[in-house]
């Protein structure tokens, strides 16, 4: 559910040094400021550029991104490519309006020619010439989602939910004229952005087929989202699977653009089920399909005829009791397209496996206790494989690489904390952004070859003046009595032991995220360092069932969601309440989404633990959440009553005796406001009371200037309740 989501476990703030000054964050400050005014010195939007081992940036003056620099790796000086006001007259000379700022995200063509979207228009500038910027495609409006082929010049792109294409400049040519809005065409949001889905839209590597989803929603329930603005609160249909009920029907449709022909992928009954890890092979002669059951426990690595859509063969076929999860394509190796690579958690942490096309298994490339995160590239000869993993009990993100050949691997980035890599063009050179707990930033530059680093920019610390909090990793034994869990604790500033301080818990402690991590400042907001600055220690744990630390500290969710992760979460206060400088009269947990959920699961499971509580979006009854994420992680209501009935709290709300602040966006579509009202209503027939708010205008989140005063209505309910 989460890992679209923007929940509330802010990139984090912290530091190991108390600072003479006693400046204190704004609450502006504490919610705004951390991707601005207090962002440590760095490049942005880094990109590799083709046919070299050197790397661009885009240049930051003031509040505008105005210059796209060179980083040259044989020595690490820094060049302006082009100046936003070169751009602005190239766009002007072909007929375009000039651009506030440098176009974001831009990608690079090829050495010398950059491309980029601005408004309805796909653009491309020749940076070495003189020659206008050129518009590629014209969509007539904004595209929701957009694919575009270099080589030919093909574009596909979005418009009402159909396909259309534009080729040799001609068009847009529609490739599907589905009128009913519950058919949607090309869309990035099928199966609701779970298994690594962010695109619908898949060309060919010779531009010669396009292959986009369709999903079919019509037989889904509608659920109504009411706009209260206007003068008769009117209701907007959305299509929300909830879990056991009829799901969407998805295909994959191919579209030849010579031909103008069109075919649907054969991959059979039943409808239900899911299409994963989509991907082309080298030649264009066929398209590969994850193929996941609606159980999400059985999947099947199917070829498919690219002109018939007819099925070749099953390459090979994935089980497990509890869930498969694919979530990334096939890589193929770019000097063998007879091979490539999958990613898999089948023997426990995701690990890269090396096939072929037949689907034999030529060898494990990665073998460790540590989950894999993606894959970066390969060298120029193709040699060796670059990866990212999640290191020390996922505290650090890490670069290595393996050699295809001998299956070798090699550590390149060692020092613990988080690196946050890019592979050159041609593989010779890394680009690194480096944090820690004690690094605001470091960029260097690694040559692969010599295994020599050359720094080239350290980020000064930006909170100098400010009196600021101090935080620390520590380290808790999880309800297990085996596992190790990340803790993170933040002590207000200018701190004193012989005090008694109330404590603040944020928690989250869903699949897919993590909040502590060894970086800049360990892995919280700045809101929680306003809330130290306030008085509060703020504590933090990553419970078994959280991301990064694989298979077995993950599925012990499965079919009872908050069960034992809340048993971890109480080992954390457990620790809390061995510190002297604890008020354990005074504890109070806050979060949002899954967060929601354990919020006000511990508040009515641990009803004398916690005085103060903040929930934010919570699932209430899994029941009413939808099927993709729910039904992986408990099955349907009918397979699981019994865990169905454990994790509901509508039922559990006589237990409630904390002060409860609910908070909810009316025009949620992720976890719809029906949970939270269902909720009050349970509390109202037990006689409970609670603090309940909405923000009307809102979805899952509450974003843009909005979020300055859900943060403040947060900070002062714990101050009013917990300072007491």
């Amino acid at each position: 559910m989460f890992k679209r989501i923007l929940f509330f476990g802010f990139v984090s703030l912290s530091t190991n040094l108390i600072f003479a000054q006693d400046k204190l964050f704004t609450i502006q400050e504490a919610v705004t400021g951390q991707g601005r005014q207090f962002k440590p010195e760095s490049y942005d939007f880094v990109q590799a550029i083709p046919e070299s081992d050197d790397f661009s940036f885009a240049k930051k003056n003031a509040n505008t991104y105005d210059e796209l620099k060179r980083i040259s790796s044989a020595n690490g000086e820094i060049e302006t490519i082009i100046s936003l006001k070169d751009l602005n007259s190239k766009m002007q000379n072909g007929s375009m309006e000039p651009l506030n700022t440098f176009p974001l995200p831009y990608e690079w063509e090829n050495a010398h020619t950059i491309r980029f979207s601005t408004g309805d228009k796909l653009v491309s500038v020749d940076i070495n010439s003189t020659s206008p910027a050129k518009v590629l495609a014209n969509f007539g409006e904004t595209p929701a989602y957009s694919s575009y082929h270099a080589k030919t010049g093909l574009s596909a792109f979005t418009k009402d939910n159909n396909l259309f294409v534009i080729k040799d400049g001609m068009g847009p040519n529609p490739v599907t004229v589905d009128a009913n809005k519950g058919i949607v065409n090309g869309s990035g949001y099928t199966h609701r952005e779970e298994f690594g889905i962010h695109e619908g839209i898949f060309i060919s590597p010779s531009g010669n087929y396009v292959a986009f989803y369709r999903k079919d929603e019509t037989m889904v329930t509608d659920y109504p989202l009411v706009n209260s603005a206007t003068r008769i609160a009117e209701s907007h249909n959305i299509k929300y699977p909830m879990a056991g009920m009829t799901s969407e029907n998805v295909t994959l449709g191919i579209y030849n653009p010579l031909n103008g022909l069109k075919v649907y992928v054969k991959t059979g009954e039943p409808k239900e089920q899911y299409l994963t890890a989509i991907t082309w092979d080298p030649s264009d002669k066929f398209i590969y399909i994850g193929l996941l059951n609606r159980g999400q426990n059985h999947l099947k690595l199917n070829q498919y005829s690219a002109e018939t859509g007819d099925f070749i063969k099953t390459l090979f076929e994935e089980r497990d009791s509890k869930w498969v999860e694919p979530e990334n394509p096939l890589y193929f190796l770019k000097d063998n397209p007879t091979q490539f690579i999958w990613q898999s958690e089948r023997d426990g942490y995701n690990q890269l496996y090396l096939y072929n096309t037949n689907g034999q298994l030529i060898k494990q490339l990665t073998n460790a206790s540590e989950p894999v995160l993606q894959i970066m590239g390969t060298d120029e000869k193709g040699e060796n494989l670059f990866y990212e993993t999640s290191a020390d009990f996922g505290l650090s993100r890490k670069m290595s690489r393996v050699n295809l050949k001998t299956g070798k691997s090699t550590l390149l980035t060692p020092e613990k904390g988080t690196h946050a890599t890019t592979l050159s063009a041609n593989g010779n050179f890394l680009f690194i952004k480096y944090s820690s707990l004690s690094v605001p930033a470091r960029t260097s530059l690694y040559n692969i070859k010599t295994g020599k680093s050359q720094n080239i920019l350290k980020a000064k610390n930006p909170y100098t003046e400010y009196a600021m909090p101090k935080a620390e990793f520590v380290s808790i034994t999880a309800a297990d009595g085996k596992t190790q869990l990340n803790g993170r604790v933040i002590k207000p500033a200018h701190f004193d032991a012989t005090k008694k301080y109330p404590v603040m818990v944020y928690v989250y402690g869903g699949p897919h995220a993590q909040l502590i991590t060894d970086s800049w400042l360990g892995g919280a907001g700045l809101w929680d360092y306003y809330m130290a600055q306030k008085g509060f220690i703020v504590f933090t744990v990553d419970n078994r069932g959280s991301g990064n630390r694989g298979y077995a500290f993950e599925n012990v969710i499965h079919r009872q969601l908050g069960q034992e992760e809340m048993k971890d979460q109480m080992k954390g206060v457990e620790y809390l309440k061995t510190l002297p400088y604890v008020d354990v009269n005074r504890m109070g947990v806050f979060g949002w989404s899954f967060g929601g959920f354990m919020t006000t699961s511990l508040l009515t499971s641990y009803p004398d633990v916690f005085k103060v509580g903040v929930a934010g979006g919570p699932v209430i009854d899994w029941k009413w959440y939808e099927i993709m994420y729910g039904e992986r992680y408990m099955d349907t209501p009918d397979e699981n009553p019994d865990g169905y009935n454990l994790t509901k709290l509508t039922d559990k709300a006589k237990n409630l005796k904390a002060r409860l602040l609910m908070i909810h966006g009316a025009q949620d579509p992720v976890v719809v406001q029906q949970h939270s009202l269902e909720f009050v209503n349970a509390c109202i027939k037990e006689g409970k009371q609670i603090d309940y708010f909405v923000y009307p205008d809102h979805e899952h989140n509450v974003r843009g200037k909005d979020r300055i005063h859900l943060m403040e209505k947060v900070a002062d309910y714990f101050e009013l309740h917990l300072k007491k």
